[in-house]
């Protein structure tokens, strides 16, 4: 159901409530959710189970399957180029700054696939696993469900200097991170309900440092309390949450957390620092069933991003190598 005509006759004085579904639209694409239902009928069950067992060994493992088809998808479409290993004669994108000693859930990926070729050799992509396995961490952590539409072939190249400048950085200012996410096709809603990811998961010391001993936009004792596990000098691996209150629980806390300044990241603050997008900071605060909806919409508008279909690409037999 569109929400952009619909917002149209809506009087000026409700606009103010209306921010809160933060109008998401879903892209189309030639996908289908019912897509493997005659060719492998239980590969999204065989998902399901895989990732439930990975995240409940370690909860992390949800933000990590999560954000992988995030960094998928902001780098040529979602086509499963991140999950290509370097060879001598290929560069991958594990090794682009943004991805580099942070991306995670590979192996998890490996074993999903493993099962499915068990299942149904040489059918299922793997781009697709990695777009059904964000759903099902998202919902194995608390958090809303989406029809994941199904259909994606596999990249045979991959793009590491668009990894360096597409996938936005943890440094940028809310213009920055407007450009970023509109250099996608979303709208600065869309780019604000995106990041309540960051609800669940966890961040190196390199990526909030500065944020913690320079800026003044954070509250003084939530700095003081990550300087013991991020000191000025070393320990750059050290992790901290990105949401204090309920880490591993997909929820609205992230937002409440940016009110009292204790963003984690200096991306992260910048939606709640006096400019555009605080009235949506507040909406989510005081409405999670608004955050829940929006982000369900906003995933099925990223897995739509430039997919690989019909001809195009190819179904991968091993995700981190081409055929």
């Amino acid at each position: 159901m569109g929400t952009s005509s619909f917002s149209m006759t809506i009087p000026i004085i409700k606009v103010r409530f209306f921010l809160c579904f933060c109008l998401i639209g879903i892209a189309s694409a030639k996908l289908s959710s019912n897509f493997y239902a005659r060719t492998c009928p239980n590969v999204l069950s065989t998902i399901r189970m895989a990732v439930k067992s990975a995240v409940n060994n370690e909860a992390r493992m949800g933000a990590s399957l999560l954000r992988l088809h995030f960094h998928d998808c902001f780098v040529q479409g979602c086509d499963g180029s991140v999950l290509l290993d370097d060879t001598s004669t290929f560069t991958g994108e594990k090794t682009a700054f943004p991805n580099a000693n942070s991306l995670r859930g590979f192996d998890v990926i490996d074993t999903i696939k493993s099962q499915v070729e068990n299942l149904c050799p040489g059918v299922v992509s793997c781009a697709d696993i990695v777009a059904v396995a964000a759903r099902d961490s998202v919902v194995a952590l608390g958090g809303p469900s989406w029809t994941v539409q199904l259909g994606r072939r596999d990249s045979t190249t991959a793009n590491i200097s668009a990894a360096n400048s597409d996938l936005p950085a943890q440094t940028l200012d809310l213009s920055g991170l407007i450009t970023s996410f509109s250099n996608q096709g979303f709208t600065t809603n869309e780019m604000v309900t995106l990041s309540g990811a960051h609800t669940i998961g966890q961040a190196r010391c390199t990526k909030f440092r500065t944020r913690i001993y320079n800026e003044t936009n954070i509250d003084s004792c939530f700095a003081k309390s990550l300087e013991a596990n991020c000191p000025s000098t070393g320990g750059d691996d050290n992790l901290s949450n990105l949401d204090v209150t309920t880490p591993n629980t997909f929820d609205n806390t992230y937002f409440k957390s940016l009110q009292i300044k204790k963003g984690l990241l200096h991306s992260d603050q910048q939606l709640f620092n006096g400019g555009s997008t605080d009235l949506q900071v507040n909406c989510y605060s005081s409405n999670p069933g608004s955050f829940r909806n929006d982000f369900a919409n906003a995933m099925v508008k990223m897995g739509n991003l430039s997919p690989l279909t019909g001809s195009r690409g190819q179904i991968r037999t091993n995700c981190r190598t081409i055929n």
